[in-house]
């Protein structure tokens, strides 16, 4: 096991980015998520087999404004704006992510580069930003 959510520090924005770690580790970063008083959201990935499916799952978990435009532009746009979840810093645990691999790898590898862009965004502003995907084998 990683054990990421006891070795890695979730209020330091120099460490803002995307982990595959267990997910197992899950509760672990939960917990200090809430410890930092940061944002969290769980993801569930399940039935997303493309594009259209994951931004309204993203959407509607993340309860991004009504305009939201359902591309990758709008979603990056609004993970860079603090205005959507007023917080000082984010986590995002994705789970069931293996039907999205399995399926729409391309979106998948986009999806991590909007979020990597917004982690690096938020770094840049001092502001934690979090996404974890379980690694395949342990991804139930």
């Amino acid at each position: 096991m990683s054990h990421a959510g006891d070795h890695l520090d979730l209020s330091r924005p120099l460490l803002s980015g995307i982990y595959d770690v267990d997910a197992r580790d899950y509760p672990a970063l939960a917990a200090q998520a809430r410890r930092h008083e940061l944002a969290l959201r769980r993801i569930d990935l399940a039935g997303c087999t493309g594009k259209a499916a994951l931004l309204m799952r993203i959407a509607d978990t993340l309860q991004l404004p009504e305009d939201f435009g359902f591309n990758w532009d709008a979603l990056a746009d609004c993970l860079r704006d603090p205005g959507w979840q007023p917080a000082w810093g984010h986590v995002l645990l994705f789970e069931h992510v293996d039907p999205l691999r399995r399926g729409a790898p391309h979106d998948l590898t986009i999806l991590r580069g909007v979020l990597d862009d917004a982690a690096t965004f938020a770094l840049e502003h001092d502001r934690p930003f979090f996404a974890f995907f379980p690694l395949p084998a342990t991804d139930d």
